[in-house]
């Protein structure tokens, strides 16, 4: 990604959101009446073209087919998760590259008096803000916290703090589609931070990307999708493959409380017969107790 531009994929992202609402409210794997109002341009005349004809992009699907259904259904998951830790007593939610997400007003409700921390590059977050005061009127009421950051370079623990965060207090962090474009070692030391940071038991729910290995056509195609997106700034360049993802995160003092991938997404969420994107996966965690050796 140019820290200078906003995101290309953050955008796409929206549309794939944007574009539920066209369905019928039952059918819809997320309802997220807010995402269109983040839609650049050109993007809105492919939601417009999509309202019309009911195809979103015809060459996108051939490439990565299931994309936009594992974005959905990844959307779903999370919300989901912090639906639960909500009302299990989450004090403050901290969105990890916010992008265009909505969470902070489509859960206004339940957030009310519990701030939202928003971290992403700062063109993406300035665009965002310029939009969220543009259409103020017609969004409901959030105490949402911009966080600017450059994820190789900064301090997240430095740049929570300056706006506000609570250290040691029960929280929900959301990292989706942001590890995949990082280093191990980011990633590594993202998560450190997030278990430093927050009290016990507080919530993490965030996605990984790996490898799939079958020579098949189908795998392949995956595989390439997946490079397309250095033509855009966003290399894939991080992930864990699921039969690992427990081993690491307990490594680093999580404890991993759900996993679902490609078909249990597909199970869980899915009703029309879409298919589910097979190269990436979620999971919800929980930070683990500190020991009497653990430091700070």
């Amino acid at each position: 990604m140019v820290p200078n531009s906003p995101s290309q994929t953050a955008e796409a992202v929206c549309l794939m959101r944007a574009s539920e609402q066209h369905r019928a409210a039952p059918k819809r794997i997320v309802d997220d009446p807010y995402a269109r109002l983040f839609l650049g341009r050109l993007a809105r005349a492919a939601l417009a073209s999509f309202e019309a004809t009911g195809r979103l992009g015809d060459a996108a699907v051939r490439l990565s087919p299931g994309l936009a259904a594992y974005v959905l259904t990844r959307h779903r998951f999370i919300d989901d998760c912090l639906a639960k830790s909500l009302a299990g007593g989450a004090r403050q939610l901290v969105l990890l590259g916010a992008g265009y997400d909505s969470r902070a007003y489509r859960f206004a409700a339940a957030l009310r008096g519990r701030p939202v921390f928003e971290v992403d590059f700062p063109a993406t977050s300035r665009r965002k803000a310029r939009i969220v005061a543009r259409h103020a009127a017609a969004l409901p009421h959030a105490d949402v916290r911009a966080v600017e950051i450059d994820f190789e370079k900064d301090s997240l623990e430095e740049r929570l703090r300056q706006a506000g965060f609570r250290s040691r207090t029960r929280s929900f962090f959301v990292w989706e589609g942001v590890s995949m474009y990082l280093t191990r070692a980011s990633v590594k030391a993202t998560l450190t931070t997030i278990r430093r940071l927050a009290a016990p038991g507080s919530g993490l729910a965030m996605d990984f990307w790996f490898q799939l290995d079958s020579p098949d056509a189908l795998a392949t195609a995956y595989r390439m999708s997946a490079n397309l997106l250095s033509l855009v700034g966003e290399p894939v360049t991080f992930g864990v493959h699921p039969e690992d993802a427990g081993a690491f995160l307990e490594r680093l003092g999580y404890r991993v409380l759900d996993l679902a991938d490609a078909a249990e997404l597909e199970r869980r969420y899915v009703a029309d017969g879409r298919t589910v994107f097979p190269a990436n996966y979620l999971v919800h965690a929980a930070t683990a107790a500190r020991t009497a050796r653990s430091p700070g």
